[in-house]
């Protein structure tokens, strides 16, 4: 496989980790900081997940979070990588989104996606009468586009702030589904592979033979995410992804716990099959010095052929994660 030698863009995911002996409040100083950097080390965005009832993540109140980062940079494309549609009304996301919209002009985005982000119980929490709200995921996301359009003005029911608004709409993806779906309407689309590796070719595949170009998007436009750590050294980044095994040993055993501080090694944490079961889920994750990880990174864009990388990184220590995203932008002019 040729490897990827052309410059694309490079993004960011933060799933806003709370981190044992922190909180969130500790949490959200530390996104911010993280940041204010990635917009001087050159990175085009950088997105939150809305998630809930887990230990780890703060980031629940998703579009809270967005207007917090955006408020505190000035250049950096802020958004959702994302929101889970089916929870919300879709005129709540629309007035959500065209009120940051309003307020950082040019800088938000709308990354969609169907699944809860949660448990069932959870779920049903959140959804109540609209548990099987996700089998409407399409009809879910042309009322939000609706809602957003100069069009809508006439109709009954109006955004405001929102209407008319240009805030790019994502779908994301961890299977082929949403991927054929915004081949069909048109739209960019970024696939999970962080932690749902098994269907990113097949995902990609769709989406780019489904595309029907629209007034959002002319041709196929696709992202991936996938799991970095970096450290000046292979040793160095080897011993700080033992944090991020154990956040995904605990995903896989379905407990909840704030991320943890490295350990010396994995031995006697997990068995043989929790361990194969992390390496098979986590498949896409580049973990090493800047020249293993270019190296990785460029076969992978070679292999994937993806538009845009978005890079998520499970690190305990702030300076360590703030560190990682810096070799990586350094890495990143291929």
């Amino acid at each position: 496989m040729p490897e990827h030698s052309s410059r694309i863009p490079v993004s960011i995911l933060d799933l806003a980790a709370i981190t044992e002996g922190s909180t969130p409040a500790d949490t959200f100083r530390n996104s911010l900081d993280l940041a204010r950097h990635a917009e001087q080390w050159g990175y085009i965005r950088y997105w939150l997940a809305e998630h809930h009832n887990m230990a780890s993540i703060a980031s629940s109140a998703t579009a809270v979070l967005i207007g917090h980062i955006a408020g505190g940079t000035s250049t950096i494309r802020v958004g959702s990588g994302g929101i889970m549609l089916p929870n919300h009304a879709p005129l709540v996301v629309a007035e959500q989104f065209g009120t940051l919209a309003s307020l950082y002009p040019g800088r938000i985005d709308l990354g969609l996606g169907r699944a809860p982000g949660t448990d069932q119980v959870t779920a049903q929490a959140l959804r109540r009468d609209r548990l099987g709200a996700g089998t409407e995921f399409p009809q879910q996301v042309q009322e939000l586009q609706q809602y957003l359009s100069a069009e809508n003005r006439v109709n009954k029911v109006r955004a405001v702030p929102g209407e008319g608004l240009d805030i790019p709409i994502w779908l994301l993806g961890s299977s082929t589904y949403s991927a054929q779906l915004a081949g069909m309407l048109g739209l960019p689309f970024a696939f999970a592979s962080h932690f749902a590796p098994t269907h990113l070719q097949a995902a990609l595949q769709l989406y780019r033979s489904s595309f029907q170009p629209s007034e959002h998007l002319e041709k196929p436009y696709a992202a991936a995410c996938v799991n970095v750590i970096l450290a000046d050294t292979d040793e160095q980044a080897q011993q700080l992804a033992t944090s991020f095994h154990q956040f995904a040993l605990n995903i896989i055993r379905g407990t909840s716990r704030p991320l943890q501080a490295p350990v010396p090694s994995m031995d006697g944490l997990w068995s043989e099959l929790e361990e194969e079961a992390v390496s098979h889920m986590m498949a896409y994750s580049f973990i090493g010095s800047p020249a293993t990880v270019q190296k990785q990174l460029q076969y992978f864009l070679g292999a994937t052929q993806v538009d845009e990388l978005l890079a998520v990184a499970h690190i305990y220590d702030h300076a360590a994660r703030l560190r990682s995203y810096e070799l990586l932008a350094e890495i990143s002019k291929w």
